[in-house]
């Protein structure tokens, strides 16, 4: 079978020397972390000291309620969203860049809420500086930039984390412990959905002041975390083959003229994938429609699980011994008392800041790491070639770190 993405591998000398370093001293994660277990107070009272970079949406989570975080300092170029960070998070200590920040030696950890293409850069500055990272989605947005993303996480022995909301929304939680609890038998197909129509805001943060930003044109399977993660954060099984394809809406510009960065012509993609479990998930992003929001659904030879969506889709389980639960439970009570309340994205927030922090101070890789976060963004950059080129099917590259021991051997 055709493909442009042959299976990821270092130089066999430096990738042992690189992950030897990085299991030195260091915990593997537990399977998934904190999340089926409830909340015990941290074995220590340490605060990590945080910084965080972005404020539009970084300024979104709540470091400054969690008992074991303090903000230390922030950052943005633009003097508004800067002083916003500042604002939120009642710190008095700002940064005019990235670059400026992770040269402050009392910084521990730095929250990356940057532009999509600049995620792989900039989080590979924050590693090469000391620094534990966290990144907003996708981790990158291309093959090569998982690759030095890979290799930033190895070379440093530093935690990296994805902050991809939909491993913490209610119903993954959920979908989750009954996955762990067998209660779905085999998990054979899923389907995910990530609906973000355009609109007047989605516009303005498209072109702003007459400059296109990075999401001008940007191929919907370029963003596919908030989808894939919905398989991926359930079930750890990765997407090893694609057949997708796209549609362009002809009254949009850079559609019809592939008038975009990226020389993209389409603004709703949809992905069949193929698993290493010899599973099947289908898998949208769109930026047109009616339909907004993210969901999915999950189907056992013992239970299948639905989640509610935008179109009026009802909240349903069914099989044998389903919960008896008229909603999902909201799970709050895994999380420390100041940050058991609704936050963004479906209450995954407080959930994304609790597991980046445990991971710190527990010394562990958090649930999702780095191997989690590529298993997610790369699925969707191979999808979009394959819309490129008719839908043809095309093989996922791997980068789990025991499958490049196999291979490697």
């Amino acid at each position: 079978m055709k493909t442009n993405y042959p299976h990821y591998s270092l130089n066999r000398r430096s990738f042992v020397k690189m992950a030897g370093a990085a299991a030195a001293g260091l915990t593997v994660s537990p399977q998934f972390a904190f999340s089926h277990i409830p909340y015990d107070p941290l074995p220590s009272d340490r605060k990590i000291r945080i910084g965080v970079v972005g404020g539009g949406f970084g300024s979104s989570f709540q470091w400054h309620e969690h008992p074991n975080c303090t903000v230390y300092a922030v950052s943005d170029l633009r003097i508004d969203r800067r002083n916003k960070l500042m604002e939120v998070y009642s710190c008095k200590k700002a940064y005019e860049s990235l670059e400026k920040l992770i040269c402050d030696d009392e910084i521990e950890a730095v929250a990356v809420f940057t532009g999509a293409t600049d995620h792989v850069r900039h989080c590979e500055m924050v590693m090469d500086a000391g620094k534990h990272c966290i990144s907003a989605v996708p981790a990158a947005m291309t093959i090569e930039g998982c690759e030095r993303l890979l290799e930033a996480k190895l070379r440093n022995n530093r935690r990296y984390m994805m902050a991809e909301t939909s491993y913490y929304r209610y119903y993954t939680i959920a979908a989750r412990d009954l996955f762990q609890q067998e209660k779905f038998g085999e998990l054979f197909y899923s389907e995910a959905e990530y609906y973000h129509p355009r609109d007047e805001a989605s516009a303005a943060r498209a072109v702003r002041q007459g400059k296109r930003t990075w999401r001008y044109g940007l191929p919907p399977m370029l963003y596919p975390t908030h989808s894939t993660g919905f398989l991926v954060g359930v079930t750890r099984e990765r997407f090893t083959e694609v057949s997708c394809l796209g549609w362009g809406n002809p009254q949009n510009h850079y559609v019809k003229n592939r008038d975009n960065a990226y020389n993209n012509p389409y603004s709703a993609q949809t992905g069949i994938f193929k698993t290493d479990r010899h599973h099947m998930s289908r898998v949208n992003v769109f930026w047109e429609g009616i339909a907004h929001g993210e969901r999915a659904q999950w189907f056992g030879t013992k239970m299948a699980f639905y989640s509610p969506g935008s179109g009026s889709q009802p909240f349903n389980i069914q099989g044998e011994n389903p919960p008896d639960w008229e909603t999902v439970p909201n799970f709050w009570e895994r999380l420390p008392e100041p940050l058991r309340h609704d936050s963004g994205h479906g209450g995954s927030h407080t959930f994304i800041t609790h597991e980046f922090i445990a991971a710190l101070i527990e010394n562990r890789e958090p649930a999702v790491d780095i191997y989690e976060a590529l298993a997610m963004t790369a699925p969707g950059i191979v999808a979009h070639e394959s819309s490129m080129n008719g839908g043809e099917q095309l093989k996922v590259p791997q980068f789990d770190q025991k499958k490049i021991y196999r291979e490697l051997d």
